[in-house]
Protein backbone atom coordinates (compact mmCIF):
# COMPACT_ATOMS: atom_id res chain seq x y z
CA UNK A 1 0.00 0.00 0.00
CA UNK A 2 2.78 2.42 0.91
CA UNK A 3 4.55 1.62 -2.34
CA UNK A 4 1.47 2.57 -4.37
CA UNK A 5 1.01 5.82 -2.46
CA UNK A 6 4.69 6.76 -2.88
CA UNK A 7 4.53 5.90 -6.59
CA UNK A 8 1.53 8.19 -7.04
CA UNK A 9 3.26 10.97 -5.10
CA UNK A 10 6.38 10.51 -7.23
CA UNK A 11 4.36 10.77 -10.44
CA UNK A 12 2.61 13.91 -9.18
CA UNK A 13 5.94 15.46 -8.20
CA UNK A 14 7.42 14.62 -11.61
CA UNK A 15 4.44 16.23 -13.37
CA UNK A 16 4.79 19.32 -11.17
CA UNK A 17 8.48 19.61 -12.00
CA UNK A 18 7.88 19.20 -15.73
CA UNK A 19 4.87 21.49 -16.07
CA UNK A 20 5.60 23.92 -13.23
CA UNK A 21 9.33 24.43 -13.55
CA UNK A 22 10.87 23.11 -16.77
CA UNK A 23 8.36 24.29 -19.37
CA UNK A 24 8.30 27.92 -18.12
CA UNK A 25 12.10 27.85 -17.91
CA UNK A 26 12.44 26.59 -21.50
CA UNK A 27 9.92 29.11 -22.85
CA UNK A 28 11.73 31.92 -21.03
CA UNK A 29 15.05 30.90 -22.56
CA UNK A 30 13.46 30.70 -26.02
CA UNK A 31 11.99 34.20 -25.60
CA UNK A 32 15.41 35.57 -24.68
CA UNK A 33 16.98 33.86 -27.72
CA UNK A 34 14.23 35.26 -29.94
CA UNK A 35 14.83 38.80 -28.67
CA UNK A 36 18.59 38.44 -29.22
CA UNK A 37 17.96 37.12 -32.75
CA UNK A 38 15.66 40.04 -33.61
CA UNK A 39 18.25 42.54 -32.32
CA UNK A 40 20.92 40.78 -34.39
CA UNK A 41 18.80 40.91 -37.56
CA UNK A 42 18.11 44.62 -37.03
CA UNK A 43 21.82 45.30 -36.46
CA UNK A 44 22.85 43.40 -39.61
CA UNK A 45 20.18 45.19 -41.65
CA UNK A 46 21.30 48.59 -40.32
CA UNK A 47 24.96 47.88 -41.11
CA UNK A 48 24.02 46.67 -44.60
CA UNK A 49 21.92 49.75 -45.33
CA UNK A 50 24.59 52.13 -44.01
CA UNK A 51 27.25 50.30 -46.00
CA UNK A 52 25.28 50.60 -49.25
CA UNK A 53 24.44 54.27 -48.68
CA UNK A 54 28.07 55.31 -48.19
CA UNK A 55 29.24 53.93 -51.55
Amino acid sequence: MARIVLTILGVLLALYVVFGLLIPLITGILKIFLIIAVIGVVAVAAVTVVGKLTK
